[in-house]
């Protein structure tokens, strides 16, 4: 009976510690995270992170954070980990998306696989919507290169 008071209080302790923490700490701001980070972050206002490339032939280039004009569908606070970069074969050194990499066999097989497909929701949604905007419907274009 005891261990089950301990247990209880000891959760319950927790969740107000991570909800303090989370309040205090503001969520993510998309210019406050480096650039091994930026890409495939989300805000906490749902936001895309972007990673920027700064500088100029005389110069040495600096890479930066900023917020994008995307949102997120269902996402906040959130940045992508190395098993998903892997596994849907990204680059977090990545300047922003194109619809090229749809075309791509390779990068097309990495993220229809269920290891980034099943897994990732965030790289997912991402390049489901940029499908979307030019009539593609993600899924059945997955089934369809029989990944």
């Amino acid at each position: 009976m005891a261990s089950k008071f301990i247990l209880r209080n000891l959760v319950i302790v927790s969740l107000v510690m991570s909800l303090t923490l989370t309040c205090t700490l503001g969520g993510i701001e998309c210019e406050n995270l480096s650039s091994e980070t930026c890409s495939f972050a989300v805000s906490s206002s749902s936001k895309r992170c972007v990673l920027e490339k700064h500088g100029k032939r005389s110069e040495e280039e600096a890479y930066t954070c900023e917020t994008s004009n995307i949102k997120a569908d269902k996402l906040k606070d959130h940045i992508e980990n190395d098993q998903c970069i892997k596994a849907c074969n990204l680059d977090r050194k990545s300047l922003g998306i194109s619809l090229d990499a749809l075309l791509e066999s390779r990068f097309i097989e990495k993220l229809c696989s269920p290891q980034c497909y099943k897994c990732c929701p965030n790289i997912v949604d991402l390049y489901f919507n940029l499908a979307a905007s030019v009539g593609v419907f993600l899924p059945k274009f997955c089934d369809m290169n029989d990944v």
